[in-house]
């Protein structure tokens, strides 16, 4: 990628609002929407932008439980690591997964309707995977700041 002031403020912006109008993305980067355009077009066709989505409110879709979740494994190997990282590939409550160094091997970001469905979900989905071992869970109080969004 062509890193310039110009593509970290197109970045900057359509960070802000992947839906902005190529017209006004051009107006605040001080391009042509043309040359604006085909900026945007090269940074998608190298990568650079993965990809597009809506924001999810998730008070409003029911889910007002979020927490990270740390999990120890049985053993420290690749095929255990897979094993688990396949387990949790359709688990819906699950909306991260990061393999991480420290005292458990991973670290999940689980969200449900409320602390009674998390317990379900700790004891029944995340608890059966027979490669866990340990289970540590920081439940969210609040987020003053969240760049995902």
């Amino acid at each position: 990628m062509k890193k310039d002031k110009i593509n970290d403020r197109i970045l900057r912006e359509l960070k802000r609002s992947g839906r902005i109008a190529n017209a006004e993305l051009a107006e605040k980067v001080g391009l042509s929407p043309s040359a604006c355009l085909r900026r945007v077009q090269e940074l998608e066709k190298l990568g650079v932008i993965a990809g597009y989505r809506a924001v999810i409110n998730n008070q409003a879709v029911g889910l007002g439980f979020i927490a990270y979740v740390g999990v120890g494994l049985n053993e420290h190997s690749t095929i255990s690591q897979r094993a688990f990282e396949q387990a949790l590939e359709f688990i819906d409550e699950v909306k991260e997964c990061h393999n991480v160094t420290g005292s458990f091997e991973y670290l999940l970001r689980i969200e449900t309707a409320d602390l009674k469905s998390y317990k379900a979900f700790h004891a029944d989905v995340l608890g059966s995977i027979p490669q866990v071992r340990t289970i540590t869970t920081h439940v969210v109080m609040e987020s003053p700041k969240d760049e995902r969004a």
